[in-house]
């Protein structure tokens, strides 16, 4: 978790931080790896996830909404301590 940064060619980020009219937002980063194949990565990225992903998802979706209520209820420092790797 951080506040800021650049959008490393995510169109998601280039189009929220233009919304917002600043780069200066919290962000959770959750990566999911890069293709083992030559596949293109944008089919990688927007392809289904497999059975045992799913259960990943859910248990990172979890540590995600854990880390917020933390962001919310001890702030950004503690947040950070607690959940950054």
């Amino acid at each position: 978790m951080k506040i800021g940064g650049g959008d490393n060619g995510h169109n998601g980020l280039k189009s929220l931080t233009q919304s917002l009219g600043t780069p200066e937002y919290f962000r959770i980063r959750a990566g999911i790896g890069r293709p083992t194949t030559q596949q293109d990565t944008a089919d990688y990225v927007l392809s289904n996830f497999g059975k045992n992903e799913r259960t990943e998802v859910t248990d990172l979706t979890m540590r995600a909404c854990d880390a917020i209520e933390s962001l919310i209820e001890k702030g950004l420092e503690v947040t950070q301590q607690n959940f950054n790797q």
